[in-house]
């Protein structure tokens, strides 16, 4: 007996053909967003913060002015406020986000309680600061040293967390920000880690090439940042 060899029909070929995945619109449009999203974000990033940048573009040594330009890293948070509003219009909707509405919708209706947090920020960081300055010349650095630089460390953590908590929990107060921020800072410590790294980049490039380091690197960098914070919020709501 014979057997004859089975081929599949053409329309099993057809319905197997339909369900490979193919680039389309959708896809091309998802990228665009994302590349619309950061490029955008960089110049409202610089526009927001340009005293900021126009003295590190000015400055040659900005190291030995760290508290004059510390003190214009004030209105980084609602910045970042308003950037973090962008990239969760674009997990939302996708290839239709609309980047520069949604930064200022996110800078303008964030900023009551990310303006205060940058100036709680800065006073911190500038007492640290002063501290260590001092601290490096005292019998016990070895031991003053690494706290301050610690604390330093989560000051800036839980500040950029609690941005992105302005944006996540609209109707949440700032000392109810900074509790849940300080506790998600300690909880998921090797994002704070990671989100710290991140911006010890950012901050390298915009100190090395103030105009290329603020227009390429900022927002992909962030968008990291931002979706590590976002998942620490949403796992926090869901097991509380």
């Amino acid at each position: 007996m014979t057997s004859v060899a089975q081929h599949p029909t053409p329309s099993r070929r057809g319905s197997l053909a339909g369900r490979l995945p193919s680039p389309g619109f959708e896809t091309f449009g998802g990228i665009f967003g994302f590349v619309y999203t950061f490029l955008a974000g960089n110049v409202l990033l610089a526009l927001a913060n340009a005293p900021l940048v126009l003295c590190l573009a000015l400055v040659a040594d900005p190291i030995t002015a760290w508290p004059f330009f510390l003190a214009l890293s004030v209105t980084v948070p609602p910045s970042l406020a308003g950037l973090f509003a962008s990239f969760q219009t674009l997990n939302d909707d996708g290839a239709a986000v609309k980047p520069v509405a949604s930064f200022l919708r996110g800078y303008f209706g964030g900023f009551r309680r990310a303006a205060p947090l940058g100036l709680a920020a800065v006073a911190v960081l500038l007492f640290l600061g002063v501290d260590l300055a001092i601290s490096l010349s005292m019998p016990a650095a070895a031991v003053l040293v690494p706290i301050i630089v610690v604390a330093a460390a989560v000051t800036v953590a839980v500040t950029v967390t609690a941005s992105a908590g302005v944006v996540l929990l609209p109707e949440a107060g700032l000392k109810d920000l900074l509790k849940a921020a300080l506790y998600l800072c300690v909880q998921r410590w090797y994002l704070s880690i990671a989100a710290l790294v991140l911006l010890g980049i950012i901050a390298s490039a915009a100190l090395l090439q103030p105009v290329l380091g603020v227009a390429l690197a900022p927002a992909p960098l962030l968008f990291v940042v931002w979706s590590n914070s976002a998942f620490a919020f949403h796992a926090a709501l869901r097991t509380s």
